[in-house]
């Protein structure tokens, strides 16, 4: 496969409080859509990251909501200048396709925005005190405080800049200090995030960047002495762990998913089709809230498949870095070679092959399964990638219970224009979020965002949700 672009290889550095830190050990970084090396980004050494931790928790910010709010919205700025350098960039340490990262920068700059708007916002209450008989002539009140320590993040690869931005944003919103470990796949667009908030005026010691071998350094960043809170994205079995190691540290959690698209009988199925296809394929179908299962109603099973087929056949996809392809590649050979897999294993169990399952490397097909039965691999678990697994139901009662099937609970969609349907959708669903005529995935970069189950501890993401998370509460009375 040829590459649309001249890779030159990059060697980056840590960034430990602005410093630029560089190592003899060092992880390669490579272009999934063809295998070359692109990148080096240092090996940390555990001296490194604790450095880093006693770095942040020591530095106090002094700065004003005006002034993070200033910061916030230069390196909003900053992001829309560089907005083609930094697709780049995503695109060639991920193989999400250009239409995919620039989406993914200008959501970037939404957070920032969000993040910048929601730093001026006075976050305390007032409780008047002479409510009862027992009451006195007093008020309490409450205001919000950074924590103590370090936050520590760490970020997944499929989402190298937003994920990031998510985590780094409401943190210096709430004048906390932040260090950052994103995923050794994809950490290009964190170290370029680092350089526009500290040319923002952010001070160097509330941001480090740290890469590494998570099994030499993960452990510390979910015990440093000198951080409060662990806030990680990615899969279930790595949020376990931190679940069990981190202990007495503040968690938040967002995990995987498995999000159905369901469509009834009433729905319209051109727009539903339209929806799926929307869901299951962007960002090469490498998002939590991706549509994973397809909960078809028997009745209008047959047009919508014929519908989804016919739009999938449509989409080009291929060399990410053209920029007519709707999709690129997925993150490397062995996640293709996974999702080949677990097509295979569902054919092989009855489901019918109608378009797809082509593998080259880490170029995966958008592919089209019928019939799949609830319990195969390829839905019962989170397929995360470009399958469009179709399984049909009769009737609600079925279709609720298919949805809660797994153990996943982030989000879902639902087609239909009937209101008795939507109530109990919303209802039953054991999900985070229910969209109704829209893709699982859709959301406003402020609005609360997280799942339940094995997708999450309940505890929501989001510019205001983080911004609560990553605070103490404190509060004091007057007697007046």
């Amino acid at each position: 496969m040829q590459a649309n672009t001249k890779i030159e290889i990059r060697h980056e550095a840590l960034r430990i409080a602005g410093e630029k830190v560089y190592r003899d050990r060092v992880i390669e970084v490579t272009y999934p859509y063809t295998g070359e090396v692109i990148a080096t980004v240092p090996k940390a050494t555990l001296e490194d990251v604790k450095r880093a931790f006693k770095i942040a928790r020591a530095y106090q910010s002094k700065l004003t909501r005006y002034d993070r709010y200033k910061i916030l919205m230069r390196a909003g700025e900053i992001v829309a200048s560089k907005k083609d350098e930094l697709s780049r960039v995503i695109t060639l340490e991920s193989g999400l396709c250009r239409k995919d990262s620039l989406y993914e920068v200008g959501r970037a700059s939404d957070v920032l925005l969000f993040a910048a708007n929601q730093a001026l916002v006075d976050d305390g209450q007032v409780f008047s005190c002479d409510l009862t008989p027992h009451g006195k002539s007093r008020k309490v009140y409450t205001l919000k405080e950074p924590l103590l320590g370090a936050i520590s993040a760490i970020t997944p690869f499929n989402h190298p800049l937003n994920q990031v931005i998510h985590k780094v944003a409401p943190a210096i919103a709430t004048n906390n200090r932040i260090v950052l470990k994103p995923s050794e796949k994809t950490p290009l667009a964190a170290f370029m995030l680092a350089d526009i908030l500290y040319e923002a005026g952010l001070p160097p010691e509330m941001l480090s960047v740290i890469t590494g071998d998570p099994k030499e350094i993960a452990d510390e960043m979910l015990t440093s002495p000198d951080m409060d809170l662990v806030t990680f994205t990615g899969g279930v079995a790595i949020g376990k762990y931190i679940a069990a190691k981190a202990v007495y540290k503040r968690q938040i959690l967002e995990l995987g998913g498995n999000d159905p698209i369901i469509v009834m009988e009433d729905a319209d199925i051109e727009e539903a089709a339209s929806l799926a296809v929307a869901g299951s394929y962007k960002n090469s179908g490498q998002r939590c809230t991706a549509v994973k299962r397809m909960l078809v109603h028997d009745a209008v099973a047959d047009h919508f498949v014929s519908l989804l087929l016919a739009k999938t056949k449509a989409l080009k996809y291929g060399d990410p870095m053209d920029e007519s392809m709707d999709m690129g590649c997925v993150i490397d050979e062995p996640a293709a070679m996974h999702f080949e897999s677990v097509v295979n294993e569902a054919i092989a169990g009855g489901a019918k092959l109608l378009y797809g399952n082509i593998r080259q490397g880490a170029l995966y097909s958008p592919t089209i399964l019928d019939g799949v039965d609830p319990q195969m691999t390829v839905v019962k678990h989170e397929t995360f990638g470009p399958v469009s697994p179709v399984i049909r139901f009769k009737n609600i009662e079925e279709a609720i219970a298919i949805s809660n099937s797994t153990a996943y609970g982030l989000s879902s969609a639902v087609c239909t224009n009937r209101l008795d349907y939507i109530t109990r959708f919303v209802k039953e669903l054991n999900v985070g979020t229910v969209n109704v005529r829209e893709v699982p995935g859709y959301r406003l970069e402020m609005t609360p965002f997280g799942g339940i189950k094995d997708s999450g501890l309940g505890y929501k993401e989001g510019v205001q949700e983080a911004m609560k998370s990553f605070c103490n509460t404190k509060t004091y009375s007057l007697p007046w």
